[in-house]
């Protein structure tokens, strides 16, 4: 949720709590300076400060983990342990104090804002305690194993933060919320920190690492991974098979509940399907949809996972709601329908906010489930229609409409071979197309499209050159969006990209284009910005497909979607 933006113009398992909450209360909550870090560093034991050297916050980093600063036998994952169980206990400390600040909300905007942050920051904790049992189920030797779900992870609890904090409008919450999550934002930041660096770490604990073969096919991407039978361990022996057979043709398996609004199914609502998700579930749990226009605000919850719905396609099964900001409603809660239950695939389905333009921030989709896949789905609205929140996701064959914003988030993901359609905005509003949120340097995340059309809509045809496009602009700080292999319509402004707010970001972000095609894809008049790349090398361009970027070889495969892991040509 972008505040302040509606319209622009022109350890082990035996730490006990209580250390744990002694050393929280002695981070500095202002965070250190350069000279408070090195102080921290030189006075305690070596392998702390082998741990903590790697991380921005390296006083708050030495304070949490003291408790093993003695501990001649602690390893790497020890201290990796103890850095997420300390941000368990601040997030929860975080979480609590946070209801008590909330109390001060003046409006229904930010009193939205304060239940919105109890409920993200207990998305945070269990991306952490996912984290923490990860870490404790490895051995020592292939704790580097982990490292792109722990990442993945750890993004999450970022964005979970960036987005309890960016819902206060009211300057005094926003100031008193951000204080009161500043330890929790360090301590992610230096977890984070250590798992990205996590072989220097056990190089200076002269330690081995043993990265299996397993781990290597997550970094790489290999086309014929897609020929063998290398199925992910989340996935039951059943969903193996019936996603096997899934992929190989384009049946759809028999669902498990039917809804149809003529009373023709199980069900007359798709909340009533998902009500009925069976405890224990081992397998997908599928839901066909019939055709109808399904007016009714969905969310498939963290508990449902694997869920799979398919329509009679995307203009007959149609799931819209108009939740708008205007109306005071926080972006977060605006949208039609939040898929949040891992593993979650929509297959011939439409999601849609009418809102319109003048109800400015007004999600139609919001995604924050990992592998979650969206194949031939259309998602309608104008100001952020497609909210890519979190974690790993990938798009095939679909549309995409709206005007500002209006596919936005801090989510790893790939559109690909889908249309962009820009529609007409209010007076004085330029089009933008992304808006990704990635806010800090080690996250994996990022937003590309590949091998899709950006077009304007009908109305949008005769006035597309007085109404500027623009590919993209950096919501935080480091935000990462690349546009390959795409057809950009003659109306995509010749700069490319534009500014968020003066210079914010220009030097962090990174924007990058590669071998799109069409009259809007000369970059010679593109900005001159320090993050912006045009990328010319076919093996730099690589890295953002969808093999190594999203490890698609791993479970887009299974969703059934028809997809390529590498560049389109």
């Amino acid at each position: 949720m972008k505040a302040g933006k509606f319209v622009f113009v022109g350890v082990s398992a035996l730490l006990v709590v209580g250390v744990l909450i002694g050393l929280i209360v002695g981070v500095n909550r202002h965070g250190a300076n350069h000279d408070d870090d090195n102080a921290a560093l030189s006075t305690t034991s070596k392998a702390v400060a082998s741990v903590c050297s790697q991380t921005d916050n390296k006083k708050v980093c030495v304070q949490s983990l003291s408790s093993l600063a003695n501990n001649e036998s602690a390893t790497p994952k020890d201290f990796l342990q103890l850095a997420i169980q300390v941000t368990i206990q601040e997030i929860q400390a975080a979480k609590e104090r946070s209801a008590q600040i909330g109390k001060g909300a003046k409006d229904s905007l930010n009193k939205m804002a304060v239940e919105d942050c109890q409920e993200l920051l207990q998305y945070a904790v269990g991306e952490l305690q996912a984290s923490f049992s990860s870490v404790g189920d490895s051995d020592l030797h292939t704790v580097a194993d982990r490292e792109i779900e722990l990442k993945n992870w750890l993004s999450a609890v970022i964005s979970y933060q960036q987005t309890c904090m960016d819902g206060f409008t009211q300057p005094d919450l926003q100031h008193d919320i951000s204080t009161n999550l500043l330890n929790a934002t360090q301590l992610t930041d230096n977890a984070l920190a250590i798992v990205s660096s996590i072989s220097q770490i056990f190089a200076s604990f002269n330690i081995p690492l043993n990265v299996t073969a397993a781990s290597r096919r997550l970094l790489e991407s290999h086309d014929d991974d897609v020929e063998n039978d290398q199925y992910p361990s989340w996935l039951s022996a059943a969903d193996r098979k019936l996603l096997a057979n899934h992929a190989h043709n384009s049946v759809n398996p028999p669902p498990n509940a039917v809804v149809a609004k003529d009373g023709s199914g199980q069900y007359k609502t798709i909340a009533a399907a998902l009500a009925a998700y069976p405890k224990n579930l081992k397998g997908r749990y599928t839901i066909y949809v019939k055709e109808g226009i399904y007016n009714e605000y969905i969310t498939v919850t963290k508990d449902q996972v694997n869920v799979f719905m398919y329509g009679d396609g995307p203009r007959r099964t149609i799931v819209t709601g108009r939740k708008s900001n205007r109306d005071g409603v926080s972006t977060f809660q605006t949208a039609s329908f939040s898929a949040i239950g891992d593993g979650f695939i929509a297959k011939s389905m439409g999601f849609q906010n009418t809102a319109g333009p003048e109800g400015h921030q007004a999600v139609a989709l919001r995604v924050q489930s990992d592998r979650a896949a969206f194949y031939n789905c259309r998602m309608d609205g104008y100001q952020d229609t497609l909210y890519v929140q979190t974690h790993r996701q990938f798009y095939r064959n679909c549309v995409i409409s709206g005007t500002v914003d209006f596919i936005f988030g801090d989510s790893t993901t790939i559109i690909q071979n889908c249309l962009i359609i820009v529609r007409k905005p209010m007076d004085n509003q330029q089009n933008t197309v992304t808006a990704h949120g990635r806010t800090n340097p080690r996250e994996p995340t990022g937003l590309v499209i590949q091998n899709c059309r950006i077009v304007p809509e009908q109305k949008l045809e005769p006035v597309r050159f007085r109404i500027p496009t623009f590919l993209g602009r950096p919501w935080k700080m480091y935000s990462r969006t690349v546009i390959m292999e795409s057809t950009l319509g003659d109306f995509i402004q010749p700069a490319g990209w534009m500014p968020w707010a003066g210079n914010f970001a220009l030097d962090t972000l990174y924007y990058a284009e590669y071998a799109n095609r069409g009259p809007g894809a000369n970059t010679a008049r593109r900005i001159k910005w320090k993050g912006f790349h045009v990328i010319t090398n076919r093996n730099e361009a690589l890295q953002f497909t969808a093999g190594p970027f999203i490890q698609a070889n791993l479970w887009v495969r299974f969703t059934g979607a028809p997809y390529f892991l590498g560049l389109a040509k």
